[in-house]
């Protein structure tokens, strides 16, 4: 039973695509970014070993004394872990190789799913007022990723748009399916993200066409263009938001987050 006393829980929305290079990070860092600029306090979540999230926030690995490793395996307190960024409003819960074993120690674990969801739900997040957690997920559909989803009200998916793009979507779906029947049966699909879109390519075209009539609704709006800004910005240890506020990239971040919100709220209305 809920807490009446405590305030209302963030939404938490993992990043997930079991494919790499589809954008994930990237859309995890920037959204984040884009809901802070609007006013939002935002957590992010790496849950991904490569650590590319805290990379690009700026978090230098000899700086990361306490990951979400720790979270997941030592049950160390939230406060130790959570870093503030240079992005105002975007907190940042980093990551390390160390995360690479942490698949195999997590199978000794008898709640072993719910690992994130309970660490998630600490009493001591309510001093943040977080209105959004992103978790970045792996590359792929292991135990970490399994967790994500266990502790989150939804999943956004980023599809590139490039051949094959849909054909790892199935099974990424049945995943979702499969934890919302055994585990968490709030889980939805918050929506898909069409990524790196050149809209001078046919085969972009058809990509955004076989996913509209594919999925309909769960596909945002706004589509995310092949830009170099975007390209450059984790370079900087920026959000592409900061990099190039002007750039096609950060238009389209800030038009998504806007469009998370909403759906959000006619979704609560």
């Amino acid at each position: 039973m809920s807490d009446p006393t405590r305030p209302k829980p963030p939404r938490i929305i993992s990043i997930c695509n079991q494919k790499g290079g589809v954008g994930k990070t990237t859309t995890a860092i920037n959204l984040g970014a884009a809901l802070a600029e609007e006013g939002y306090n935002v957590l992010l979540v790496d849950l991904d070993p490569q650590g590319n999230a805290s990379t690009g926030l700026g978090v230098e690995p000899e700086d990361r004394r306490y990951t979400t490793y720790d979270l997941l395996l030592d049950e160390t307190d939230l406060t130790k872990v959570l870093r503030r960024t240079t992005v105002d409003g975007l907190l940042l819960a980093p990551s390390t190789t160390d995360l690479s074993s942490a698949d195999i120690e997590m199978m000794a674990v008898e709640k072993r799913s719910f690992l994130l969801h309970d660490a998630l739900r600490q009493p001591a997040i309510d001093a943040y007022e977080l209105d959004f957690i992103l978790i970045d997920c792996p590359p792929s559909l292991s135990l970490l990723t399994v967790n994500a989803m266990v502790a989150s009200d939804s999943v956004l998916i980023p599809l590139q748009s490039e051949f094959f793009a849909l054909e790892g979507l199935s099974q990424l779906m049945l995943t979702v399916r499969e934890v919302r029947e055994a585990a968490n049966p709030n889980l939805r699909i918050e929506g898909v993200l069409l990524t790196m879109y050149d809209g001078r390519n046919n085969l972009s075209q058809q990509v955004e066409h076989d996913a509209r009539e594919t999925l309909g609704g769960l596909v945002y709006e706004t589509i995310v263009p092949r830009n170099v800004r975007i390209s450059e910005a984790p370079s900087f240890a920026m959000p592409v938001t900061a990099y190039d506020a002007g750039s096609k990239g950060a238009l389209a971040y800030r038009a998504l987050a806007q469009e998370v919100v909403e759906k959000i709220e006619l979704a609560t209305a």
